[in-house]
């Protein structure tokens, strides 16, 4: 049996990311990372998007982008993600 080399996702089977372009945030009571999350917040900023749900929407659309999404989680995800966004 060989042995694995580190850390691997519960949901997916892959290799978790791991560095400093992976923020951990809460998403339903779990420590989620998200890859890139400073930049695809920052990027959503400069949209100055005024409507809470088109902030939601663009955010999930780049996050899903770069990361697993669990689609029955999406707004879930929307939600914790946004309470990211507004710390900004």
């Amino acid at each position: 049996m060989a042995d694995k080399d580190g850390d691997y996702c519960t949901i997916c089977g892959g290799v978790v990311p791991s560095g400093n372009d992976i923020k951990r945030i809460d998403v339903d009571g779990k420590a989620v990372g998200i890859n890139q999350l400073d930049f695809i917040l920052g990027e959503v900023k400069k949209l100055n998007l005024s409507s809470a749900v088109e902030i939601k929407e663009e955010i999930i659309k780049r996050t899903s982008a770069l990361n697993y999404i669990p689609s029955k989680k999406k707004d879930v995800y929307a939600e914790s993600l946004f309470k990211e966004y507004l710390k900004l």
